[in-house]
């Protein structure tokens, strides 16, 4: 009997190893609930928005507080542009926003760690569950202290990356080709442009390798979490360029002005989410990481010996036991006969 023959596309997974990575990537991605955790890092994300804002809002009060002057120029400015009734709305609205910054703040605060400590935690079992490592839930207190360190000290990488993309596609960028004198040469706006995006993408590819081999909440490899984001940046850069065009396109009326921006930031924060789960799981279904990943023992064995007690033959054992001795008696006379003869 002759072996199936193997399908297309195990054949073009055996030629193709590139492949062969991607399907086992994509099979260790839906095997652990990618969709699942990426929704749930999605709804994080938004529940963070409003405490955040309120942060802003209080600390923007706090500064205007200090300098009446400018509340003055703010109000005018929003009466001027601002039709009708509205106008006097919102100005209502910065005064109260105003007189309550510390409530506030202190609400926001106390929000934003909420929703924050809750995002790194589904952020940080979704990576875990990606690497297939075996993690034991330890104390509640501990366990959130690591995550806040964690939230922490992701806050600050992507502070200091984001922070020079920023200046590096800022008016920085524009004093210092000013400083050296190259404003005048043909093509510096476009070098200059692509000094911009390749900055940029090294900070988005520092962040992703920071959240893919650091946040897991078991030690994993870090080069293979360099690979695998420094692809993911390549696509997220992407998103965020065809971000920043969808913006553009949904902002031309009312109505993209009103739920433009909200549903591109939970499309964008859905695709950013499973991209980096995507990007753990290659990371994670690399050869090397294969042939070091943790294999569960099997379940041992028990022996257990089956003893049956039976109290006497059954209604057909008896009826065959019958018959037989009929037989026997049967022969038995017959030669006793012989015998007598």
């Amino acid at each position: 009997m002759t072996d199936e023959a193997p399908s297309f596309l195990d054949r073009q997974r055996a030629a193709r190893p590139w492949l062969d990575h991607l399907v086992r990537a994509g099979g260790r991605y839906q095997q652990q609930k990618g969709d699942y955790y990426a929704a749930g890092i999605t709804y994080f994300t938004i529940l963070a928005i409003v405490p955040i804002l309120m942060v802003a809002f209080a600390v923007a009060g706090f500064v205007l507080a200090g300098n009446p002057d400018w509340i003055t120029d703010i109000q005018d400015q929003v009466s001027k542009n601002m039709p009708g009734g509205l106008g006097d709305t919102v100005n209502s609205l910065i005064d109260s926003a105003i007189s309550a910054r510390t409530g506030v703040g202190v609400l926001g605060l106390l929000g934003a760690a909420y929703a924050g400590l809750g995002w790194m935690a589904n952020l940080r079992d979704a990576l875990t569950a990606m690497w297939e490592t075996t993690h034991e839930s330890g104390n509640f207190i501990v366990t959130k202290l690591k995550d806040l360190a964690a939230l922490l000290g992701l806050g600050l990488t992507m502070l200091v990356s984001f922070g020079l993309s920023a200046l590096s596609n800022g008016p920085l960028s524009g004093k210092v080709v000013e400083w050296l004198g190259a404003e005048n040469i043909t093509g510096v706006g476009v070098a200059v442009r692509i000094v911009s995006l390749v900055i940029g993408l090294l900070a988005t590819w520092a962040v992703l390798t920071w959240v893919i081999a650091r946040l897991p909440r078991e030690p994993v490899t870090l080069r293979s979490a360099a690979r695998a984001a420094f692809a993911a940046a390549i696509v997220f850069e992407i998103f965020r360029q065809v971000g920043a065009l969808y913006l553009a396109a949904v902002s031309q009326g009312p109505a993209g002005i009103a739920f433009g921006p909200i549903l591109g930031l939970l499309v964008f924060s859905n695709l950013t989410a499973r991209l980096i789960l995507f990007a753990t799981a290659w990371a994670a279904t690399a050869r090397e990481n294969l042939e070091n990943a943790f294999v569960p023992p099997p379940d041992s064995a028990v022996i257990r010996p089956r003893v049956q007690l039976r109290a006497g033959p059954t209604v057909k054992e008896a009826l065959a036991f019958t018959g037989a001795g009929a037989l026997a008696a049967i022969g038995l006379a017959g030669l006793w006969k012989r015998r007598g003869d």
